[in-house]
């Protein structure tokens, strides 16, 4: 496609458009082309089809997918793979600037100009982001030495450079314990990974396997409270923090350190979302879908980690397939009706439940995280018990189907009440 005038510029039409060639993305476009969409164009900003998929070396991806325990990188060529196979068009290096609600994509590409792609539907799959030191207001200087886990593992598995020698990791997410165990691997000293919360932010496997297993102190109920050196990080103050995340005075310690790693939460990439009218939840800052993974504008679908941040690649996976397929769906008839007849709602102890609206029609399945942990937990819904687990918390995700039948006696007055009590309540 030649660069040419942005007056005048004729469209380019697809069945599905999907922006994102992560493991969202190329599970959605595989997934649309199955159903029947004959043109599927993939829109991504990197040189290579993957996301983040080729920087994670680690494995425990495709557990449940696949049935395998595979790398980041195995996950990956099989989708792509899978994505030649079915002739899926793949548009790399081109940034989408804008999208109307009437589906037309606006894009801009050193390799291919800019240009406008008229889609029957569209898939969102962007990924999310990671909470950088701006958003934490950490007192300090700025020195180098301050990166986000994601960027160390991209330094370190792509790159092959390691940033440091002496590392404290704050926040306890995934990626963060993750890093824990690659940097201890390479040599590097993990000081200490630092979680404000009473609680690990990640899944109770890689705490095990990452910290424990190598010996690396985690500090619950701690956070760093000022970043110390000029022209390079020398160290950080850690502190002890109240039930209101408040830094207890007459705590505080000072750690060396000369990189400091953030993993403190990932944010789903939605400004493209909003400037297309679709409405974004509070607390998942991702859109708010119906079971179709429809968004509340006609067309626009969305899976992924763009909708809410998944623990496993799997579930990343089978939330783009859906959104894939229905997009093909819409794309095909003309328009398939948003299911907004039943609103979900979060209620006791439960953080956010996707998707946030369904028709009570169809079996469905409940994706949701719980506010805090505990044991002998009962998951309810419209007040009758469910479900029963023997531990729950907020960095598991739990994922329940739903038939028919249930969903029928839960619904009351428009809405399905989802709740999760725990201990001497349940």
């Amino acid at each position: 496609m030649k660069s040419g005038k942005r007056s005048g510029k004729v469209a380019e039409r697809v069945d599905v458009a999907v922006i994102g060639a992560g493991p969202a993305g190329l599970a959605a476009a595989v997934a649309a082309r199955e159903q029947g969409a004959e043109r599927v164009a993939i829109i991504e900003r990197a040189e290579r089809l993957g996301g983040l998929l080729p920087q994670c070396i680690h494995n425990g991806f495709g557990l449940l997918y696949f049935g395998e325990d595979l790398t980041g990188p195995e996950y990956e060529r099989i989708f792509v793979r899978r994505a030649e196979k079915a002739k899926v068009e793949a548009r790399l290096q081109s940034m989408v600037l804008d999208i109307s609600p009437g589906l037309e994509i606006t894009t801009a590409s050193s390799r291919h100009g800019y240009g406008k792609i008229k889609a029957g539907a569209v898939v969102r799959a962007m990924g999310c982001r990671e909470r950088a030191r701006g958003a934490l207001g950490i007192p300090g200087g700025r020195p180098a030495g301050i990166l986000t886990a994601g960027t160390c593992q991209r330094y370190v598995n792509i790159e092959g450079y390691l940033p440091g020698r002496t590392f404290v990791i704050l926040g306890s997410g995934d990626i963060g314990m993750i890093m824990a165990r690659r940097l201890t691997l390479e040599g590097a000293s993990v000081e200490a990974v630092v979680e404000i919360m009473p609680w690990p932010g990640g899944l109770i496997r890689n705490e095990v396997q990452c910290l424990h297993d190598f010996g690396i102190p985690l500090l619950l109920e701690h956070t760093v409270t000022f970043i110390h050196g000029e022209s390079r990080i020398q160290g950080v103050t850690v502190a002890r923090v109240d039930e209101k995340r408040r830094p207890v005075p007459g705590t505080e310690r000072f750690i060396t350190c000369d990189c400091l790693l953030l993993s403190a939460g990932l944010i789903p990439e939605n400004e493209l979302s909003v400037r297309a009218g679709v409405d974004l939840g509070p607390v998942t800052g991702g859109p708010l879908v119906d079971e179709n993974r429809q968004t509340v504008v006609p067309g626009i679908f969305a899976g992924g980690n763009v909708v809410q941040v998944h623990d496993l690649v799997d579930w990343v996976s089978w939330e783009a397939e859906m959104a894939g397929r229905n997009a093909a769906r819409f794309a095909d008839l003309g328009g398939i009706p948003f299911r907004g007849e039943v609103r979900v709602r979060a209620g006791e102890n439960v953080k956010y439940v996707v998707p946030q609206f369904i028709s009570g029609k169809e079996e469905v399945t409940l994706h949701l995280r719980v506010a805090r942990p505990g044991l002998k937990a009962v998951l309810l819904l419209g007040g009758k018990p469910f479900k029963r687990f023997r531990s729950v918390r907020p960095s598991e995700m739990i994922v329940e189907k739903v038939d028919v039948g249930r969903l029928s006696q839960a619904i009351r007055g428009g809405e399905l009440r989802v709740d999760c009590r725990i201990g001497e309540e349940a």
